[in-house]
Order: structure tokens, then C-alpha cells, then sequence
């Protein structure tokens, strides 16, 4: 795994980073972590989260550990497009909560020049693979994954266990209904 720093960082071009891993694994803590660092640069920073995503603010993204970033509450990724035009660095966080069309948003924001950086989950509570996250990973030029520390055993964790007996896919939440869990402690939900 590379980290973008300066002497690999793309020069006349756009390109994708995401930052994917389970929950409480530091995602937004990273978006917010590079967005502050381009607005240290006197980049021009945009920043958009899905309406769904009410958590912790509606005119912020918030990471766990209560970073915030004032941003953009969008409906549809395609809103991006009409927002962004002067931005030079464009944060999209909760990139799982989207639709489909976010890849083809993201793809076209890279060809303008622009340095798009996604945030989310890539599986959902099932363990299955949480959709437009894995499309976004295969056209990403640089991409993280964050590991978070098992609540059942202390390991890596990678997965998100839901612990309530909620069935709908998208299910918005925190520590109140869901846990960080390893492989060996994840508990696969009967399908």
C-alpha cells in the first residue's frame, strides 16, 4: 500500500483515491486529514455527503473520533458535477451510500483535472461487497484500506457486524449498532 505523497503525486492531471474499510477503521478520519491538507495548500476543497447520513450533523462530515469538515449534502452524486466546477480537491464521504452513477461522476471529475478523494464502507454488514465501492476501487489510482481493532478480540478487524437484528442493507448507525470484528469473529447473518 502507498501513501500519495509528493513524490508520487500525479502532475497536469485529475485522478481517485478511496479510502475503504469497515466501520470505526478511521475512514473519515483520513478524508478530513488530506481535505485539510490541500486547504493548508490553498487548494479550492469541496466536500459532499450523502442526505441519508445524519449521524453526528447534517452540514458535516464527522468522523468517530469527532473531527468535522463543514460540507455539501447532496441527493444524487450527479449534484457534484454542478458544484465542483471550481474545485480543485473534491471529498465525497459515505461513498456506499450512493448510487451507482457515483463511479461515472468521479471518473469524469479525475478527466477535468480535479483530485477526487471517496471515503466508505467497501462490505456491508453481510460481509458481501457494498456497492459503488468496489467499481470505485478498480478505477482508483491510489487507494487505502483502514483496519479497525476487533470489539470481540482485540485483532485487525476488517469486518462490520451488525448487532441488531435490523435485515435492510442500508441501515444508518454507530457504536449502537454495529461493532468492528475480525475475520474469525465476524458472525455471517443467515441469509
Amino acid at each position: 500500500m502507498e501513501a500519495v505523497t509528493l513524490h508520487n503525486t500525479p502532475k497536469d492531471t485529475g485522478w481517485i483515491e478511496v479510502i475503504t474499510g469497515c466501520m470505526f477503521s478511521g475512514k473519515t478520519e483520513e478524508l478530513i486529514r488530506r481535505l485539510r491538507r490541500a486547504e493548508i495548500a490553498k487548494q479550492k476543497v469541496m466536500i459532499f455527503k450523502p442526505k441519508i447520513d445524519t449521524r453526528y450533523s447534517a452540514s458535516h462530515i464527522v468522523s468517530h473520533n469527532d473531527q468535522s469538515l463543514v460540507s455539501n449534502i447532496i441527493d444524487n452524486p450527479k449534484e457534484i458535477l454542478k458544484l465542483a466546477t471550481d474545485a480543485q480537491v473534491i471529498g465525497i464521504d459515505e461513498g456506499q451510500f450512493f448510487p451507482s452513477d457515483l463511479v461515472n461522476v468521479c471518473e469524469q471529475l479525475a478527466s477535468m483535472g480535479k483530485r477526487v478523494i471517496v471515503a466508505g464502507l467497501d462490505q456491508d454488514y453481510r460481509g458481501k461487497p457494498f456497492e459503488p465501492m468496489p467499481q470505485l476501487l478498480a478505477i482508483a489510482e491510489y487507494i487505502t484500506k483502514t483496519l479497525a481493532i476487533c470489539m470481540v478480540c482485540g485483532n485487525p478487524a476488517d469486518r462490520t457486524q451488525r448487532i441488531t437484528k435490523q435485515q435492510e442493507r442500508v441501515v444508518v448507525g454507530a457504536r449502537d449498532i454495529y461493532e468492528a470484528r475480525c475475520r474469525k469473529c465476524f458472525i455471517s447473518p443467515v441469509e
